[in-house]
């Protein structure tokens, strides 16, 4: 599918070949459509090549016909997983060329910005493109620091929960996030250094390339502090496991010494005076009471159960 429309007053049109003063948007062009395309703007075979591969990585090259940068970003940034989206322009001094194979988020957010009084040039919509791309970016980050706050008040209120998967999990989309966030920035400092455009384009540029830098610290951020999450958990349950050890070492001790008396009496030496007592019985439970009573007291005491 190609649309077309006119960076002066963003009049959308049908696109009949027109190269100058438009934007011509393409998604998932089929060959009769990119043989148009190629009829219509000098696009470089290199750049063409980066654009139609999957998967490809965020990259920017100034080429003799024109401009051209390429960038990922993920595709439900509110509710972030590992699939990602890709938007290559083809930015010429009059001209707009984007390519994609279903659109992105930031494609869809700038097209009705396009004829507005600060969106009316190509270079400033490759700004307000890459800018919007910069924000899906931010939303991410918005929706791991919720997951991490989830996490983080689960460590601390679920004892028995085990976060380990969950956060090994965010480690990886956040290493993945900050990946495709440091590729970005990348290709906006290597397009703002060698674009053709006037000391504002480049300003923007570098604007851009901040926003990248901002999202590319705070998911370290995030990162990090799962990292010390985790090791939270790892101490709590430590700290846990220690309590228990210690509450059956109390018990252990407490019931030591009733063994020791319980083995004595249990003997059957002829000549033990406490087997003919009348009260012997009564006198080795006493005795056992009195002895676990005790220790029980003193353990309870020094806060070992």
């Amino acid at each position: 599918m190609i649309r077309a429309k006119r960076l002066d007053n963003g009049q959308d049109l049908e696109w009949t070949g027109q190269s100058e003063g438009i934007w011509v948007d393409a998604h998932d062009p089929t060959p009769e459509e990119l043989a148009r395309l190629r009829a219509a703007f000098p696009l470089n075979r290199l750049a063409l090549e980066d654009a139609l591969e999957r998967g490809h990585w965020s990259r920017a090259e100034q080429y003799p016909e024109h401009a051209f940068i390429t960038v990922r970003s993920f595709t439900r940034p509110a509710d972030p997983d590992e699939f990602t989206e890709r938007m290559s322009l083809f930015v010429f001094p009059h001209a707009v060329l984007s390519l994609s194979h279903t659109g992105t988020l930031a494609l869809t957010a700038v097209w009705d910005l396009v004829g507005r009084e600060s969106v009316n040039t190509a270079q400033e919509v490759t700004y307000e493109l890459l800018d919007a791309t910069a924000d899906t970016f931010f939303q991410l980050g918005d929706a791991l620091e919720g997951r991490v706050e989830a996490l983080e008040e689960q460590v601390f209120r679920d004892q028995r929960s085990n976060p380990v998967g969950p956060v090994f999990e965010l480690k990886h989309l956040l290493g993945q996030a900050r990946r495709l966030a440091s590729e970005a920035r990348e290709a906006t400092a290597l397009l703002g250094r060698h674009a053709n455009g006037t000391s504002a384009d480049l300003v923007r540029y570098r604007d851009v390339q901040d926003s990248f830098t901002r999202v590319s610290s705070r998911l370290d951020g995030l990162r990090d502090f799962l990292t010390s999450l985790l090791d939270l958990h790892l101490n709590l349950q430590s700290q846990r496991m220690n309590e228990v050890m210690r509450t059956l070492t109390a018990v252990s001790v407490i019931f030591l010494p009733l063994t020791f008396l319980a083995g004595v009496w249990g003997m059957n030496f002829e000549h033990m005076p406490e087997l003919k007592s009348p009260y012997g019985y009564l006198f080795a439970w006493l005795s056992f009471a009195a002895v676990g009573g005790v220790l029980a007291v003193y353990f309870k005491r020094r806060g070992w159960w």
